[in-house]
């Protein structure tokens, strides 16, 4: 689908020069509400299909990036263990625009300034969609979590726990 050049986003330009499938929703951010949960709802999706981008370093000071629901909590030491880390921390919001081109609340797994290990909860495989940041506050892209995972080089493991 078009989209017009303002809204058109790194991400969205990656997406769109995949191929892959994917669509771009917009919502409301101007009463300040950007969790995911308010997203979820602002979008009408189930929160189970949106998804949060966290960036994280692990003890080797390698970055890691973590796509999971909206609605659960990373589990350190299960995302330490998937990347194969003796522990890993969320990086300070400081630095995720320096580090990934991002602002907090925009941060995407697609089009980030390096494309840093990225590991999707395993509970996406079980969305034919998900949404993720489309780089910008107020937008989400859906994707399927599949072709996310290919276009990123990602993997899918279990990472997160009730939040």
């Amino acid at each position: 689908m078009p989209h017009n050049a303002e809204n058109k986003t790194n991400a969205i330009r990656i997406v769109e020069k995949s191929g892959i499938p994917f669509r771009v929703q917009s919502y409301d951010h101007s009463d300040g509400q950007i969790d995911g949960l308010s997203v979820a709802a602002k979008l009408g999706e189930d929160p189970a299909q949106v998804y949060k981008t966290l960036v994280t370093r692990g003890a080797s000071k390698a970055l890691y990036v973590f796509v999971i629901p909206v609605g659960r909590e990373l589990h350190l030491k299960q995302a330490a263990k998937a990347v194969g880390e003796k522990s890993i921390e969320m990086i300070k919001v400081s630095e995720i625009n320096p580090l990934t081109g991002y602002i907090r609340g925009g941060c995407s797994p697609v089009g980030m300034k390096k494309l840093y290990p990225t590991v999707l909860d395993s509970s996406a495989q079980e969305q034919p969609l998900i949404f993720v940041s489309a780089g910008k506050i107020g937008l989400q892209l859906g994707v399927n979590p599949q072709d996310l995972a290919g276009l990123v080089r990602g993997k899918f493991a279990a990472v997160t726990s009730e939040s």
